[in-house]
C-alpha cells in the first residue's frame, strides 16, 4: 500500500499552496487548536472547485470558516457559500475572517444544530462539504441528498478515522464505538444510496465522493436487473 507517511510527505511537497491570508487563518486556528483541513484534503478541494465549479456551495462545519474561505478563493466568481456552525465560540471568529477576507457578502453563516437547520433549508445546491461532528453524518444525509442538485458533489470529509473505522468495534475505545458504528453505517448509506454514485479516497483522513444521479438510469438498471433474476440470467450486461 502506498499510502504512507513517506508518499503523503512527498505528494504535499509539490503543494502550490493558497493565499496568504488562508496561511495565515490557518497558522491562528492551529496556534489555538482549532481542527483545519488537512494539506491534502485542501488540495483536492481546490482541483474540485476548478473541476466542478459550483455555483451554490452548502458546508456543514464551519469552524473558523477556513475551507468555506477556499472554496470561495478557488470557486468561479460569484459562487455563494452557506455554512453551517454549533460552536458558539467558533463563530464569531468565522464571521471575523469572512469580513478580513472581504468575503462576507458571498459566504452566510447559520448559527445551530446542523440537524435542524438542514431541515429547514430549502432549494438545491450543487456542492455540499460535509465536515462536522463525524458521529452526526448519518443523521445529515437525508436531507443532503434531498438539498443536492442532480449531477452534484457531496463531498465528506474525515471517513476513515485516522483508520479506526477499519478495526473490530472491540479493538476501538468505549467512548468512539458509536461513531465509529455510525461512521461505517454512513459508508454503507453512501455507496449503496440508489440516488449517489460514490468513491473512497484514502486523501487526508479519507474523504468520500459521492455524485447525485437523476434517479431514472438507477431505477432503469434496477428493474432489468431484478428482471433478468426473475427469468434465471446469472447476469446482467448493459447494451
Amino acid at each position: 500500500m502506498i499510502n504512507n507517511e513517506r508518499m503523503v510527505a512527498f505528494i504535499d511537497s509539490f503543494d502550490k499552496g493558497n493565499t496568504p491570508l488562508l496561511n495565515e487563518i490557518e497558522r491562528e486556528a492551529k496556534t489555538d487548536g482549532v481542527p483545519i483541513i488537512r494539506p491534502a484534503t485542501q488540495q483536492l478541494l481546490r482541483f474540485l472547485m476548478a473541476a466542478h465549479k459550483p455555483a451554490q456551495i452548502l458546508e456543514v462545519g464551519t469552524g473558523v470558516g477556513f475551507s468555506a474561505l477556499l472554496m470561495k478563493e478557488y470557486a468561479p466568481a460569484g459562487c455563494q457559500i452557506m455554512t453551517i456552525e454549533k460552536y458558539e465560540k467558533r463563530i464569531p471568529k468565522a464571521l471575523e475572517n469572512f469580513k478580513r477576507a472581504g468575503q462576507d457578502k458571498w459566504i452566510t453563516l447559520l448559527a445551530g444544530e446542523a440537524a435542524d437547520i438542514l431541515r429547514g433549508l430549502e432549494g438545491s445546491f450543487d456542492f455540499i462539504f460535509m465536515d462536522a461532528a463525524k458521529g452526526q453524518y448519518i443523521h445529515f444525509l437525508p436531507d443532503a441528498v434531498r438539498l443536492l442538485k442532480a449531477g452534484g458533489l457531496l463531498v465528506s470529509d474525515n471517513v476513515l478515522q485516522d483508520g479506526d473505522v477499519l478495526e473490530s468495534r472491540f479493538a476501538v475505545t468505549r467512548r468512539n464505538r458509536t461513531i465509529h458504528a455510525r461512521m461505517r453505517d454512513y459508508l454503507y448509506e453512501l455507496t449503496h444510496h440508489s440516488l449517489l454514485e460514490t468513491v473512497i479516497l484514502p486523501v487526508g483522513d479519507g474523504i468520500a465522493l459521492s455524485t447525485k444521479t437523476d434517479g431514472e438510469a438507477s431505477s432503469e438498471k434496477t428493474a432489468d436487473e431484478a428482471g433478468c433474476r426473475e427469468k434465471g440470467m446469472d447476469t446482467y450486461e448493459e447494451t
